[in-house]
Formats: structure tokens, sequence, C-alpha cells
């Protein structure tokens, strides 16, 4: 587990955007639970992919539809999220991080970390936008 201070303005860098965090299974089953469109950032302090990762998530939200509601779990923190956030985005392998949009509580699109890492934010939030322009 990363300790608390590490990782405070990684957390930050999403809800200072809106993102609600999900720290247990219970949360995210209500969250995912939720009708209309969700999406779900695993939030990670890899800094070869999640420096672009947060701020392609943050970027995407800036478009004419978008997900209803946005919520972000921690990797390597919030553990019991994680993994319950994780078991709904199967048959994809875990990945940190990772983006999964959701309909009504379906998987419907899905960046996994070879999606994110090595790209720039402005193609990761490209791809988040067409996926928000098709199910939201």
């Amino acid at each position: 587990m990363y300790p608390a201070e590490l990782v405070k303005p990684m957390r930050e860098d999403l809800t200072s955007v809106g993102f609600e965090e999900l720290h247990t299974s219970e949360a995210v089953e209500a969250a995912l639970a939720k009708e209309g469109t969700t999406l779900v950032v695993v939030n990670s302090v890899c800094g070869c992919a999640a420096a672009n990762a947060r701020p392609g998530a943050k970027s995407s939200i800036q478009n004419d539809k978008r997900p209803d509601h946005i919520f972000t779990v921690f990797a390597g923190v919030d553990k019991e999220a994680v993994d319950a956030a994780r078991a709904h985005m199967i048959p994809f392998p875990p990945s940190s991080p990772s983006m999964a949009l959701f309909k009504n509580g379906e998987l419907v699109h899905m960046l996994e970390r070879h999606h994110i890492e090595g790209r720039p934010a402005e193609l990761i939030a490209e791809n988040l936008k067409d996926a928000y322009n098709e199910y939201c």
C-alpha cells in the first residue's frame, strides 16, 4: 500500500474536477448500480502511464456528451474498491491505470494500460470522447 501523502496529489488531480472516490466494494457496487453512463478510472502512481491517464480523463469530460457519473478507485491503495471495480471489467485483465465506461452497469468501453502507456493525454481523451459520443 502506498503512503497517503504520496498519493494525495494524484487523488486530487481527479477529485478536483468532480471525480468521486470509491474506497469500498459497497461503494463500487452502488456506483455501478446507478442508471445511465458511468466512467470508472483506476488511478495509479505509475508515472509512465498515469501521468497522461489523469490529464486524459480530465480533458475527456470537456465534451458535449459525457458520462452521467464519474468515479475513481486507486490501485495500490483502495484494494477492496479496486478489486470490486475490476470484477466488473472482466474479461479484461487487471491493469492500472485503466478506464472503463459502463452503461446501466454494463461494460461498454475499456481502456487498458497498454492503450494509455506511451500515448499523449489528448489521444486518451479523444478515445474516451468517441465512446461518450456513442454511449452517452
